[in-house]
């Protein structure tokens, strides 16, 4: 990979390599943009197949990220961070090295919870920096808000098509961990019948008993007959051949970068299978993680109505993809990448902060 020509194309600001000999840390922090404020971005853990899968992986998270905080209407930027090891590598030298390298960058970037972690890790990076939110004090686990938001999205997503709720639709659920999980039971809870899978067969099989849905090996879920197929595990599942195996007439789910390349948002859209863009429904985490940051502190409340408006937001977006004739992921990127202009119009201009 040539790193610099990928930033440039990209468009990030700075990229940290961080190496910790103790504990044996191997991270990267991707700042993609912080035209509307600092980067805010979880940390996903995962034992990469290489250096180069692993930069990738930041890279286009941290992009997503600024779309999403500013499709959110969040005055944050986006950044990731990502650590290459395997469950059995974690311990508290790990994390409190990686809290050290988030502290270092002195605000510019936030941390919080993703793929591979959870609050006693989140906890382990607090003790060595002020820059993370999503802790038990705080806002917590984010992962109720981003099924809220997902679930929200989905019911809008359903009336732009003409339905009427969830009850009696067949989901498809892809990947069961913390989101997953919780959207499959609200799913269940809506009356939606279910089809799941996930690669951690016990975890999942639990989950399925649960919520009463019907268990599918991981690589059939593609095949099986659906209204809504919801991505939320790992990004890139959408590609030139699972678009077209998909048997739905919607894709909502809360997986970042579910699209593999631009084009297969185009062959969704071409085959008449409503793309609900992925940075928009799963927004609901980190608009809860925000409020930890907005002035008077965390209220859940105030939080939770703000992920409720994510039905309102793809509404819009839906609205605007078929006013102009073009794919939902096209239009949503429009809607982000317009405020993030219009506003760093605004703060363009230096403003000194007075003495402390």
């Amino acid at each position: 990979m040539e790193i610099f020509r990928a930033m440039a194309e990209y468009g990030h600001e700075e990229l940290v390599f961080w190496y910790d000999r103790a504990s044996g840390l191997r991270a990267v922090v991707a700042i993609h943009d912080t035209t509307l404020g600092p980067a805010l971005g979880g940390l996903r853990v995962w034992n990469y197949p290489s250096e180069e899968a692993m930069v990738e992986d930041a890279l286009r998270l941290s992009r997503g990220m600024t779309a999403k905080n500013s499709a959110m209407g969040l005055d944050l930027g986006g950044g990731k961070a990502v650590i290459w090891a395997d469950r059995a590598a974690y311990g508290e030298a790990l994390f409190r090295a990686f809290g050290r390298l988030v502290e270092s960058l002195a605000g510019r970037y936030i941390t919080a919870e993703d793929v591979g972690v959870g609050p006693a890790e989140m906890a382990l990076v607090a003790r060595e920096t002020r820059f993370v939110g999503g802790l038990p004090e705080g806002s917590g686990d984010p992962s109720p808000a981003t099924a809220l938001g997902v679930l929200e999205g989905m019911k809008a997503a359903l009336a732009h098509l003409g339905g009427n709720g969830l009850s009696g639709l067949t989901v498809a659920v892809q990947g069961l961990g913390h989101v997953g999980s919780l959207l499959a039971h609200m799913l269940a809870d809506q009356g939606a019948r279910l089809v799941v899978t996930d690669l951690d067969h016990e975890a999942g099989r639990r989950v399925a008993e649960e919520t009463g849905a019907r268990w599918v090996d991981p690589g059939a879920i593609y095949d099986e007959p659906c209204d809504i197929f919801a991505p939320c595990a790992l990004g890139a599942v959408l590609n030139a051949d699972t678009v077209e195996r998909l048997r739905c007439r919607m894709v909502a789910g809360s997986a970042n970068n579910q699209l593999a390349t631009p084009a297969d948002g185009r062959r969704l859209w071409e085959r008449g299978i409503l793309y609900v863009p992925d940075f928009v429904v799963n927004g609901g985490g980190v608009i809860n993680v925000a409020e930890e940051f907005a002035r008077g502190g965390y209220r859940q409340e105030r939080a939770y109505a703000r992920v409720r408006r994510i039905g309102q937001q793809v509404r819009d977006i839906l609205t605007l993809a078929e006013r102009e004739g073009i794919p939902p992921f096209e239009a949503a990127d429009r809607f982000a990448e317009e405020r993030r202009q219009r506003l760093g119009a605004v703060r363009r201009s230096f403003i000194p902060r007075p003495p402390a």
